[in-house]
């Protein structure tokens, strides 16, 4: 009897046990996926807008606390940014995805403006090999900058030392003529510009632009060099915003040479900065389910693929395959069968235009309506569609997004982004894709609503139409510099944007709180916060 009564009681603890465990693996399977993530700097764009794409997809990403990241005056802390990582990194992480301008200059803007030693920087560098021999385990995704190249001061935005707003020109101009030079070289004509310009060019300042660049160079080749010894499990360096002949140019194919022979799902450099960490967190979320989605690319009728966008110094063609090939993504040949379509909206003749110009209207121009048609019919085909909006820089295509609002087709898309560089775009984009695939409707179309909020209406629309009335607001201020006038223009850019909502989007009913900020002091960029 006792027996009996002890094999029972075994037996109930057993069917206890075997009935808790379907709630235990419940309870693991809705426990969000860990990444770490070290942005760059702490842009919505790259902050918020970013982690909430992948958040949304299901997966939990943590990220420094604001102080700790870069912004446009603060240059960020690399030595406090390292100590977070390694503080966080437990065993429910599955990934570390972080920025190596974060972890070496503090930020982004930092990389372009520091005084740091060589020495300095390489030791930095150098703690990634010891964080891998600490974490032997962990995937690790970097990706960094080559330091960008702007065309001239007002286009660097304050991103550059003080000089290059007055010299910023004429050593973009140089720069592109010793990399012509090396590639093709120059004629004669060309041969007395180059000299003529480096006269022009304070010594001071040149030499301060240089020395900072070999630092960089410097860095960015070390990285290679464990990219080679996989101390990395994907290294990505972006050229920053450059040209076909340019600094920026140069040293990204010179950093390609020396990192030929590792896997270019290893090693890449591509076109573009900014879409880098969405691009990384996807990959890591594609090796992690050990999933490469397809993806089939459609552009606009013309020049299409072959349009060499502003801001960039190859092909669509080839920084979209650089792309796929960065988040984990194969190309597909064929619409039928593929996850999803990137369908990229192009000018027929090749050209980028800037999202602040009048020819930006509501108007068609030749092939708004071939590629509204285009989208449609792949829509109500049942057809998975993101569309990358490059056919202007700086904001979304007015034309296009007109048609798009016309045909209710807006919040069918399962991405959209036109928002800065056409290498931003066409990058956020795919990442935004492939994860909006392990994403709800509802948090699709709220990702949605994000994009066309900033791309479309204020980077479009209300930023041109508060820029023009700065000078009528209280304070003092300007574009790049806000100052006192942040306040007033954000209360201006929150007024016009609610009527632009009630105007375009009418099917979000009543928005009871909606509110701009300027968190970079500066109108290029804002934060749109609706509740």
């Amino acid at each position: 009897m006792k027996k009996a009564l002890k094999f029972l009681g075994v037996a109930l603890s057993l069917i206890g046990i075997l009935a808790a465990a379907p709630d235990a693996e419940a309870k693991r399977k809705i426990e969000p996926v860990k990444i770490l993530y070290i942005p760059h700097d702490n842009r919505p764009i790259s902050d918020e807008q970013t982690v909430a794409v992948v958040e949304k997809a299901g997966y939990k990403i943590i990220v420094p606390p604001k102080e700790l990241l870069g912004s446009r005056d603060d240059f960020g802390n690399p030595d406090r940014l390292w100590e977070w990582l390694d503080r966080n990194v437990k065993s429910d992480v599955r990934a570390a995805v972080v920025s190596s301008d974060a972890l070496l200059y503090g930020s982004l803007v930092a990389s372009r403006k520091h005084n740091y030693d060589r020495q300095i920087i390489l030791e930095r560098a150098e703690l990634f090999r010891e964080f891998r021999q600490r974490h032997k385990k962990l995937p690790i995704y970097v990706f960094g900058s080559v330091m960008r190249t702007p065309r001239t001061g007002v286009a660097s935005g304050y991103g550059e030392p003080d000089y290059y707003r007055n010299y910023g020109a004429n050593i973009f101009r140089y720069t592109a003529l010793k990399d012509k030079f090396e590639l093709e070289g120059l004629t004669q004509r060309e041969t007395k510009e180059i000299n003529f310009l480096r006269k022009l060019i304070p010594a001071r300042a040149f030499d301060d632009w240089s020395r900072r660049r070999e630092k960089n160079f410097a860095a960015n080749e070390k990285l290679i060099d464990m990219a080679k010894e996989n101390v990395f499990d994907c290294l990505l360096l972006g050229r920053d915003d450059n040209a076909p002949f340019s600094q920026t140019h140069m040293e990204g194919r010179k950093l390609a040479v020396y990192g030929a022979g590792v896997e270019k799902n290893k090693y890449q450099t591509i076109a573009g900065i900014d879409e880098v960490g969405l691009m990384l967190l996807t990959r890591a979320v594609n090796d992690y389910t050990k999933s490469a989605p397809t993806v089939f690319i459609e552009y606009n009728f013309g020049t299409g693929g072959e349009t060499i966008p502003a801001y960039s110094d190859e092909s669509l063609n080839d920084s979209i395959g650089a792309e796929l090939l960065a988040v984990g993504a194969k190309r597909s040949e064929f619409a039928e069968g593929a996850d999803f379509i990137l369908a990229v909206n192009t000018n027929l003749e090749g050209s980028t235009r800037e999202a602040n110009q009048k020819t930006n209207s509501i108007r068609p121009r030749a092939g708004t309506d071939l590629f509204a048609n285009l989208v449609e019919s792949y829509v109500s085909g049942g057809k998975k569609v993101a569309v990358a909006d490059v056919a202007y820089a700086n904001g979304a295509d007015n034309a296009l997004m007109e048609q798009l609002k016309n045909r209710g087709l807006l919040f069918k898309l399962y991405a959209y982004a036109g928002w800065n560089t056409a290498t931003n775009s066409t990058g956020f984009a795919l990442g935004e894709g492939i994860l909006a695939l392990k994403t709800s409707e509802k948090d699709r179309q709220k990702l949605l609503l994000t994009r066309y909020l900033d791309d479309w209406a204020y980077q479009s629309n209300i930023r041109q139409d508060v820029a023009a009335q700065l000078k009528w607001l209280n304070g003092d201020g300007f574009y790049e510099l806000l100052g006192d006038k942040k306040y007033s223009a954000a209360d201006w850019s929150s007024q016009l944007l609610l009527e632009f909502l009630h105007k375009n989007l009418p099917e979000l009913g009543i928005i009871p709180k909606l509110h701009v900020e300027f968190p970079w002091n500066r109108m290029f960029e804002a934060r749109i916060n609706l509740h």
